[in-house]
């Protein structure tokens, strides 16, 4: 039975109940058959500690679900339309399992374990399709580009590749074109609301920019030549001592289950200037009960990188930074022992060992990669109609 509208807060769909007796932690989230007992759809307003009071689950069960989400940061991220499936014992209530379904391609999943949760992060590659979309200037270029059917993500992307080339605002004018390579993730046929761009042109009189994404997430012009900064070492300025590091297979000590620990913490006394990686923009600025007051900073296409514990945050959501960039400062808020950065680098949505992974530092595409490279751009540009300028 559903149940929706003014008197009730949330839509529940009431599914068969199980016993702890049939409950058995799955490998993966794979090997799940056994339906959800409830499904909420996220609307407007919605809180998880909301949710979890009408539902009649116990604030200490949201607070060991959140200790697993330390790993994910999922669950400050709830936004109307995303789907929370409950797992419950009937005989008490207990929660045994969770899962947060961002969209077809991008799931998250808490199930039960002797002390607490464990928490998968699920991403299916699913089918990535490429359009051409092509358009000529008259009046603003956000105006046409939404006119034609690109995103203001896709906007914003295309505005920071060209922000040493161009003014958008003063310098396009009536009749000036441009072409965008645009793809678009669909898992078994459903659009998955995740777009990325992979060339842009821009024809200006007989003055021609160009952007093509390679291999390595980043852009570059028609000749291989970088138009993105390269990213940080590491996001601040000094030496100090790395007090954990990056171990997504790391044991608990006690009961001797993994528990990851997916970012680089180094120990930085309270209050030292942190820095933006590298160019993107703010996307979170949140306070968890574990990882404290924390920025994730999306620097287009494929990365991503996020600053925990903080004691002050000097950026705000949506604002654009450039790398070196100082964001904030470093703190022990949060669930910590003492003052550190816990620093994570992220690539397609996972994260990565930032000491050691193929991370961009290059101004340009390697020599060896050149030959794909300019395949590639061949292959833009005919999609695009700019062969040959």
């Amino acid at each position: 039975m559903l149940w929706s509208g003014a008197q009730q807060p949330y839509s529940k769909i009431r599914l068969p109940q199980l016993t702890s007796s049939e409950w058995q932690a799955p490998e993966s989230t794979a090997d799940v058959e056994i339906p959800a007992t409830l499904i909420y759809e996220i609307a407007e307003g919605d809180s998880l500690s909301g949710i979890f009071s009408y539902l009649d689950i116990s604030q200490a069960q949201m607070y060991q679900v959140l200790e697993a989400d330390y790993a994910v940061l999922a669950l400050d991220t709830l936004r109307p339309g995303n789907r929370l499936g409950f797992w419950l014992d009937e005989a008490d209530n207990k929660l045994m399992a969770l899962e947060l379904a961002f969209n077809p391609a991008h799931k998250v999943r808490f199930t039960r374990v002797e002390d607490g949760f464990e928490v998968e992060e699920i991403r299916l590659e699913g089918q990535w399709r490429a359009e051409s979309i092509t358009g000529e200037v008259h009046g603003s270029f956000s105006k046409v580009a939404s006119e034609v059917g690109l995103s203001a993500n896709d906007v914003a992307t295309i505005a920071n590749l060209f922000k040493d080339k161009f003014n958008f605002r003063r310098d396009l004018r009536a009749g000036d074109k441009f072409g965008v390579v645009r793809q678009s993730q669909f898992v078994e046929d459903e659009f998955t609301g995740n777009r990325e761009v992979l060339a842009v042109s821009f024809s200006r009189g007989d003055k021609h920019v160009e952007a093509f994404r390679h291999t390595d997430g980043q852009f570059y012009d028609g000749e291989g030549g970088s138009l993105q900064n390269a990213f940080l070492s590491r996001p601040f300025n000094g030496n100090y001592r790395i007090s954990d590091n990056f171990n997504p297979r790391r044991l608990h000590p006690v009961t001797g289950r993994v528990k990851p620990h997916n970012g680089t913490d180094w120990a930085l006394p309270s209050g030292t200037p942190l820095l933006a990686a590298g160019d993107g923009v703010v996307t979170r600025v949140e306070n968890h009960p574990y990882a404290g007051r924390y920025v994730v900073i999306d620097h287009g296409s494929r990365y991503r990188t996020r600053y925990l514990h903080m004691s002050k945050v000097q950026v705000r959501k949506g604002q654009r930074v450039t790398r070196g960039q100082r964001i904030g400062l470093s703190g022990a808020t949060g669930r910590v022992t003492g003052a550190h950065l816990h620093y994570e680098f992220h690539i397609n949505g996972r994260p990565v060992n930032a000491l050691t992974a193929k991370i961009p530092k290059a101004t340009a595409v390697d020599k060896s990669e050149r030959q794909q490279f300019y395949a590639s751009v061949h292959d833009y540009r005919k999609l695009m109609g700019v062969e040959g300028e």
